[in-house]
């Protein structure tokens, strides 16, 4: 499998704290890459890092086959960041005319490739307003635009969707998507857990400034199993015994909720709950959700997985 961000024990220290630790990454190329965290965890450092606005302390990595920091890889890798401001007396148009010569572009590329970017982020008709009468969701959107101005192989994408609606976040899902489908890797920074479990394929969680997990989202939430139970006769021996055998019970009324360590221990469920005298009505498994991986991870530092 091939890479196109690599990481090695990656370590940015900042000195009133915080930062990001000894990170291990690795992203493969033309998927869509997820990373989450809660406020502080270290995520935008990390981005930071990777594309070169700010130094590691220690550690290495390379984007693209080449070390971070390089200026050869900046045409290949777009960024919109988290916190920005355009210029309010340009025009959007003459914004990503801006963007292409910082990019190198070339000018005739630059006039082809603008009416399709507006296009492609509903803005268009709207190029040739300035920035400043944009709405913060229009300039979420000029702003993903100033990323792809380079037709970038890999683009890193912090909280894309922060400033929109639904009707915007959808739109910006659809996007990323279509981005996959030609070829490009995105790497998504965002806190929406349900956007991440619909456009991504590997997730990394991070915090207080370490990778807790890290894999193949099928996998990981496939590394422990839910089984919703309903059981009459639901005694304080039932739960003694369901307790002993799962990883965590949690209890309402005759519905229980199990989180096993594997598939393979469901049939043991049932011959428990037999044997300590309850009656089993009903039996469900199913796979965590990402926002039951995520808790679990950030509570109790969870799993580490790497790539496969």
């Amino acid at each position: 499998m091939e890479y196109v961000v690599e990481t090695h024990k990656l370590t940015k220290r900042y000195r009133g704290g915080g930062g990001c630790f000894e990170v291990d990454l690795k992203v493969p190329r033309g998927s869509v890459f997820g990373l989450l965290g809660p406020n502080g965890a270290g995520k935008s450092t990390l981005v930071k890092s990777l594309v070169g606005l700010v130094k590691p302390s220690s550690g290495s990595g390379t984007i693209l086959g080449r070390p971070l920091g390089s200026i050869e890889i900046r045409r290949d890798i777009g960024y919109l960041p988290e916190t920005f401001r355009y210029q309010p007396w340009m025009t959007g148009e003459e914004l990503l005319f801006f963007h292409a010569k910082l990019r190198k572009v070339p000018p005739e590329v630059a006039e082809e490739r603008i009416p399709e970017l507006l296009k492609l982020m509903k803005l268009s008709g709207q190029g040739k307003q300035k920035i400043k009468t944009y709405s913060k969701g229009m300039q979420q959107r000029i702003g993903m635009a100033c990323a792809l101005i380079s037709d970038p192989q890999l683009v890193f994408l912090d909280e894309p969707t922060s400033a929109l609606d639904p009707v915007g976040r959808r739109e910006t899902r659809e996007l990323i998507l279509r981005l996959k489908e030609q070829g490009k890797t995105i790497f998504l920074n965002s806190h929406f857990l349900g956007e991440v479990e619909m456009v991504c394929d590997q997730v990394a969680v991070m915090n207080v400034g370490r990778l807790l997990a890290l894999g193949p989202l099928n996998e990981l939430r496939g590394l422990q199993v839910v089984v919703d139970l309903r059981v009459k006769g639901l005694s304080e021996q039932v739960l003694t015994a369901l307790r002993n055998l799962a990883l965590k019970v949690a209890r309402d009324g005759d519905r229980v909720s199990l989180v096993l360590a594997e598939a393979g221990m469901i049939p043991r469920v049932a011959k428990v709950i037999a044997a300590s005298g309850g009656e089993l009505y009903e039996m469900i498994p199913r796979t965590k959700d990402l926002e039951e991986l995520f808790m679990d991870v950030i509570q109790n530092r969870g799993i580490k997985k790497g790539p496969a």
